[in-house]
């Protein structure tokens, strides 16, 4: 009985200290890094802004909207998906298609019609974005006389969609 004592004491100690003490430790949340980057990471839903490269910023876009992505039904380790933005005037929707490469760049496809192609997304996945931030360039298609300016892009992954 006299071995049961220090046990005892022990306990009651243990129980004492503060809450903070007690906790198991747990691990810190992972980020992603851009080169652990994967394509179905794309999936769902991101919150867009576009600025022009020249003159132009992130907390000011000049147009911002939502795309979705999903996985692509014919390319495995693509995305496709649907765009809806605001534009000076009026609204705009396109289909995309993309995917992200191994080292965390990004490119997408824009077409309007979904035959011809209307502009091309260039980023990459951004170190400090723990994977739920895209940023870039939004280019005209070659031949494609849009009168739209070279645009820079943020995308952040909606709430909700991990």
């Amino acid at each position: 009985m006299t071995r049961c004592l220090p046990l005892l004491a022990l306990t009651c100690a243990a129980l004492a200290l503060p809450s903070a003490a007690q906790t198991s430790a747990t691990p810190a949340p992972t980020c992603t890094q851009p080169t652990d980057f994967a394509p179905q990471q794309l999936y769902g839903l991101w919150q867009l802004h576009l600025w022009p490269v020249e003159g132009g910023n992130d907390s000011a876009p000049n147009s911002t909207g939502a795309l979705l992505f999903e996985r692509h039904p014919e390319h495995p380790g693509s995305v496709r998906g649907s765009l809806k933005r605001s534009t000076p005037g009026n609204d705009r929707q396109a289909q995309v298609v993309g995917d992200v490469t191994n080292g965390g760049e990004f490119h997408l496809d824009e077409s309007a019609d979904g035959v011809t192609m209307d502009a091309v997304w260039e980023g990459e996945v951004t170190a400090s974005g723990c994977g739920q931030e895209l940023r870039g360039v939004r280019r005209p298609a070659e031949g494609r006389g849009s009168g739209e300016p070279l645009m820079q892009f943020v995308l952040k992954k909606a709430p909700g969609w991990r």
